[in-house]
């Protein structure tokens, strides 16, 4: 049977060298605090334990601890653990200074994030304990790769009442978000021999360089106040879109094109992939239904909770045409890349109603954020336009011909992270030249949204 000291000590790995055992122990505990390799206030195991773990005598490591005391490298009380002492640590000669870490804006207004401060922690929490809980001991085994089956029957429901997909179980597919998701994609549609996508006009140059590494060449569609023009979809193998709220320029797909895609799709045998990134989140009337609804053989529906929830979650989903699945599968390796408890955590969450609640609560604090915006908008910059559909967590102003530079430098020189409009412009677009910021509005938090707000209007144009 086990020594209670073998259970409740903690691991230290050290090497003894040279000079004898306790000298040799001695130099590689000062070595390691000295360096810190073992921070100020480290615990270090009791001398049995150590003791144990070396082979060597519980006498040896006790004199070893006692030496150090006295030269003030570590910490010993009566009835408490030994402890590193707190001191400055030097580093060893010769070593490399670390870089100086690059000062933080004073606002940050870069969008795709949201307010983080208020993840519903306590909910979330709830959640997670009460999927702890009730989970079968299979479910901390190597799970089945298509994720848990809680997950993707909770968002099947979810996704079926909230955002018109038609969606069974059996064709989710949980991924680590959504550039996963689409590396999968990527490499499924390079396996069947696909050599260029459709992508739209403006976007996200990271997805564009995903798909690049999975040897497929990005063509940027035409682009005009409708939306995505698919007029141009001929022999592409695959097109990327975000119909229900265009990133970055804030429209919506026209009903007219999104029909012409679906019908694309069936006579060509494309594949269409809809980013619903934000899907949820439409102010001023209902959000507009998925494009996978009108045709689930040809249309990837994908989604993620790091809109909603938290990008730090690492959750997205998949909603894939029959007969795909074994080809995402393949790419994916067989495994399942995404942790099982968090998957039951957010099946709970969906299942409980705690998301619908906390999705509404979210709705409802960005559209206060958004129209505080732009009623500031229209008192401080009247030059100065938000575009686009109320929804979603940015918005695009519309500024004055050859000023998005200015604003840039200005933005920078008040502490303000904010990007201009042509860095999401794809290089092989010919589109007209926008001056415009995307300004991201979900990120601050409640208690700095104002002074936020305040530093924007101040480097727009009167």
């Amino acid at each position: 049977m086990a020594k209670p000291w073998a259970t409740f000590g903690v691991d230290l790995h050290l090497e003894p060298t040279g000079g004898g055992v306790r000298r040799g122990l001695t130099d590689a505990l000062r070595e390691a605090v000295r360096t810190g390799r073992l921070a100020p206030g480290t615990r270090l195991p009791s001398s049995r334990a150590l003791a144990a773990d070396l082979g060597i005598a519980r006498n040896t490591v006790a004199d070893s601890y006692a030496d150090l005391v006295a030269e003030g490298w570590l910490t010993a009380r009566q009835g408490s653990a030994t402890r590193v002492a707190e001191r400055t640590v030097v580093p060893p000669t010769g070593a490399a200074p670390r870089p100086r870490t690059p000062g933080r804006p004073t606002h940050n207004l870069v969008p795709g994030t949201p307010d983080l401060a208020s993840f519903p922690r306590a909910q979330w929490l709830k959640a997670a304990r009460r999927a702890l809980a009730t989970a079968p001991y299979q479910a901390l085994d190597y799970g089945d790769p298509r994720g848990r089956v809680e997950l993707r029957t909770a968002l099947a429901g979810y996704l079926s009442r909230a955002r018109g997909v038609r969606a069974d179980p059996e064709h989710i597919l949980i991924c680590a978000g959504f550039s996963h998701g689409l590396r999968l994609l990527g490499a499924v549609l390079r396996a069947r021999g696909a050599r260029t996508v459709a992508v739209e006009s403006y976007g996200l140059d990271v997805h564009w360089n995903l798909l690049a590494a999975a040897g497929l060449r990005t063509v940027p569609l035409p682009f005009d106040e409708r939306g995505t023009d698919p007029g141009e979809l001929i022999d592409q193998d695959a097109v990327l879109l975000t119909p229900a709220h265009q990133f970055p320029m804030g429209g919506t797909l026209h009903r007219d094109r999104r029909a012409a895609v679906v019908e694309w799709a069936r006579r060509t045998g494309g594949l269409v992939v809809e980013d619903d990134y934000d899907g949820e989140f439409r102010y001023d009337r209902q959000p507009v239904g998925a494009l996978q609804g009108l045709d689930p053989d040809h249309v990837v529906h994908a989604g993620t909770a790091s809109k909603s929830l938290a990008p730090g979650l690492r959750l997205g989903w998949l909603v894939l045409p029959p007969g795909l699945m074994e080809e995402v599968l393949a790419a994916k390796g067989g495994i399942d890349s995404c942790g099982s408890l968090d998957q039951l955590t957010l099946a709970e969450f969906l299942v409980s109603g705690a998301y619908d609640r906390h999705v509404r609560s979210a709705r409802l604090r960005y559209r206060r954020r958004r129209d505080a915006l732009v009623a500031e908008l229209a008192r401080r910059a009247p030059r100065v336009h938000a575009t686009g559909i109320a929804a979603g967590l940015h918005v695009v102003l519309r500024l004055p011909p050859g000023t998005e530079q200015s604003a840039l430098r200005a933005a920078a020189w008040q502490g303000l992270a904010v990007h201009g409009l042509h860095r999401y412009q794809h290089p092989e677009a010919g589109v007209e030249r926008r001056d415009a910021l995307v300004v991201g509005y979900g990120t601050p938090p409640d208690h700095a949204w104002s002074t936020a707000l305040e530093a924007l209007c101040a480097v727009l144009p009167e």
